[in-house]
């Protein structure tokens, strides 16, 4: 999943447990839609639920738990301590991966208007999202709650961003609700080796955002500003872990990061003479949020983080000592490998090298040749990587260090865009041959099925292209890599130059063939002439590189 949103909505019910399998349900009815999390409250009478996915199936997932929110729940009879205003009290959308936050905000702008005019609800815009600063804090446009809502509807300055304004029986049922768009939340905390919740909680009030107040001589006390940004914390004692810890709730881990949380806590604990023996992460965690852990700290050893992904992860996990009270688990505790194993798929790419080569060489034309290139530019890519990495670091290659760094990690993510391809370009022929077996009886089912080929045929050459651009970066990189790279792993560079040229190659003949099936001529010339200047300056690079590292090797 590319693209992945998070929904977090709040509803007023946390006792009846058939209410709150019935708005599950009806969120997990929606497909590319995968509920993480469901959260009872019995004091509170409050249930979260947490859910992700791609951005068009997650809006659609939280209009239809709204919608049974508001059928089953009556606000009219509803009583709990948490604060609220609604049968859905709050929808919150959060960014994962590959959207933005103006992507959610047009999500929770879009499902607020759809909330308001379908369902009667009067909706309020928060955080992000809201059009106006005073509307930005939830408690404030919550204030005086489900209770308050009728004088509320009557204040102009409080009519609702959708939905109706003025006070009805609907509303008295379904109350009001607040969607908006916010920074994902990592609920973090840190290890101390002391039971002493007191001395926790002067090191949280020096790091959280707000700080602390400081008696001045006088009798005054002055508010003193905390360390870190978008940090809230508090000291405590945990029974079960024997141990007091600093419980931190960070609202935008991009501004302050993880690590810089950690470090700033070792620094802290260190000054009043205890030790973090390491930390945890509640609930989950953007796949993101790990990678800047971990490469913040290859780099501080010295060492290139231009390396897989899992080695990046298995290094923010130590580093933060995540498994200190209880096991971290990467396919539980973050987002993006919680979803694929959610998801169950086993690709190509996941098999083992046997089990590829088997499946390969069986009399099924897929996967085939356009899987293979891809594989070829996955081999080039992962060992211009491997060069990158044997140079950087090295006394004698100091000058190029940073190019190193730039190259290792340009061709690692060269490396997962071509895996990608493996599985992408036997899609794309699944496709094709679905199209085919549409049916044609009649002139209408032949047109369809006609367009479908054609369709599902561009897309066949359009993987091999992508297979065909991406070969070039190789070749733009192991150029350098021949001039600046450690001479002792220079003969991988030249590997990487044929591994990349045979994918480029191999590509061009998938281009090509699959071009004959096309009646858009337009699109056939223009395709093919381009594939053809690919290959001839893939090519042509290909040689230059060759020259380079055979007179090195000769000399």
């Amino acid at each position: 999943m590319d693209r992945i949103v998070e929904c977090v909505p709040n509803f007023s019910e946390g006792r009846n447990m058939k209410v709150i399998e019935e708005i599950v349900n009806a969120i997990k009815e929606v497909e590319d839609v995968y509920v993480l999390d469901v959260d009872p409250g019995e004091a509170t009478n409050r249930t979260v639920v947490t859910f992700v996915g791609t951005p068009e199936a997650v809006k659609e997932a939280a209009f239809r738990g709204i919608k049974k929110a508001a059928e089953l729940i009556d606000m009219r009879y509803h009583h709990g301590a948490h604060p609220r205003m609604g049968a859905t009290d709050v929808c919150p959308f959060v960014p994962v991966k590959g959207v933005t936050m103006e992507d959610c905000v047009k999500i929770a702008e879009e499902v607020g208007k759809r909330v308001g005019e379908e369902l009667g609800i009067p909706v309020y815009l928060y955080e992000y999202a809201a059009k106006e600063d005073y509307r930005r804090n939830l408690a404030d446009i919550r204030a005086g709650e489900y209770e308050g809502l009728p004088e509320k509807l009557k204040d102009e300055k409080w009519k609702p961003d959708f939905g109706p304004a003025k006070w009805n029986e609907n509303i008295a049922k379904t109350g009001a609700t607040v969607i908006g768009a916010r920074d994902f939340l990592i609920a973090y905390n840190v290890n101390l080796n002391t039971k002493d919740k007191k001395l926790a909680n002067k090191i949280a009030k020096v790091i959280r955002e707000r700080g602390y107040k400081k008696k001045m001589e006088d009798g005054s006390r002055v508010q003193v500003p905390g360390k870190l940004k978008y940090v809230k914390a508090i000291g405590w004692y945990i029974d079960e872990y024997e141990r007091a810890q600093i419980s931190i709730n960070l609202t935008n881990f991009h501004k302050t990061p993880l690590w810089k949380v950690f470090e700033t806590c070792e620094d802290e604990a260190r000054a009043l003479g205890l030790r973090v023996t390491g930390s945890e992460i509640v609930g989950l965690v953007p796949l993101e949020a790990m990678l800047d852990v971990g490469r913040h700290f290859l780099r501080k050893m010295g060492k290139s983080d231009a390396v897989p992904e899992k080695d990046i992860v298995h290094e923010a996990i130590i580093s933060l000592g995540l498994n200190d009270v209880a096991p971290f688990e990467p396919t539980e505790k973050i987002i993006e490998y919680k979803i694929e194993k959610l998801e169950g798929k086993k690709g190509l790419v996941d098999m083992e090298i046997k089990e590829f080569m088997d499946e390969l060489s069986r009399d099924s034309p897929a996967p085939g040749g356009g899987s293979v290139a891809a594989i070829n530019g996955a081999l080039g890519a992962s060992l211009a990587s491997m060069v990158a990495n044997l140079t950087y670091g090295k006394k004698k290659y100091k000058d190029a260090w940073e190019d190193m760094l730039r190259i290792g990690n340009e061709t690692q993510e060269l490396k997962y865009k071509f895996l990608k391809l493996v599985d992408e370009d036997t899609k794309a022929f699944d496709a094709f041959m679905a199209a085919l077996k549409l049916p044609k009886k009649s002139e209408e089912e032949r047109k369809i099925r006609d367009e479908k080929i054609q369709e599902a045929t561009k897309n066949a050459i359009e993987v091999p292209m992508q297979t065909l651009k991406l070969s070039k970066n190789i070749m733009e990189l192991a150029d350098e890599l021949a001039e600046k790279g450690n001479v002792n792993a220079i003969s991988d560079a030249g590997v990487a130059a044929l591994s990349g040229y045979t994918a480029a190659y191999s590509a061009y003949l998938n281009v090509m063939i699959n071009l004959g099936g096309l009646n858009d001529e337009e699109y056939k010339e223009k395709t093919a002439k381009e594939a053809e200047e690919l290959l001839n300056e893939i090519a042509k690079r290909k040689e230059e590189v060759l020259e380079k590292i055979m007179a090195k090797l000769k000399a």
